[in-house]
């Protein structure tokens, strides 16, 4: 995950966020639920504490993961992204040849990725498949449902 990230400088800043977050209120909150479930006796078949002892270590599992993808990141300048091309921060607006219906994908990091708002990982296998194309361009991308038919129709920043 963290091998070769690239990340907005917003999505840099939530993630920093997220982290410090997670190092100063969320750790506090588990280590009181860890104490608290350690003042009520026998912790061999105390289910409380079990479950606050494996929340400690999915929080500092994630901790472990930001700070990882933080310090490998590369901040992208948004405004050096060429438009040429399909590249990371692109939007790529697309025809789809089977419906025949307009869809538009802003090209970004898995981190960053969020297919309410039209973002997608260029990891993802449609990412994956406009990378690189010019307006003009038909492109076949397999998905796990089937075969998708694009034709770039333009190729833009957000």
């Amino acid at each position: 995950m963290t091998e070769g990230t690239y990340l907005t400088r917003d999505g840099y800043n939530r993630l920093k966020d997220e982290l410090n977050h997670l190092k100063s209120v969320k750790r506090d909150e588990v280590l009181e639920k860890i104490s608290e479930a350690r003042a009520h006796g026998d912790l061999s078949e105390n289910a409380e504490y079990e479950a606050a002892k494996e929340e400690q270590n999915q929080v500092e599992i994630k901790i472990s993961t930001l700070e990882r993808t933080l310090s490998a990141a590369t901040i992208l300048d948004e405004k050096q992204v060429r438009t040429d091309k399909a590249y990371i921060l692109t939007t790529v607006v697309l025809k789809n040849l089977d419906s025949g219906k307009k869809i538009e994908y802003t090209l970004v990091s898995a981190e960053e990725a969020d297919s309410d708002l039209g973002k997608i990982s260029v990891k993802s296998p449609v990412g994956k498949g406009l990378l690189g194309r010019v307006v003009g361009d038909k492109v076949d991308i397999k998905v796990p449902a089937g075969l998708l038919k694009f034709e770039v129709l333009e190729i833009k920043l957000k």
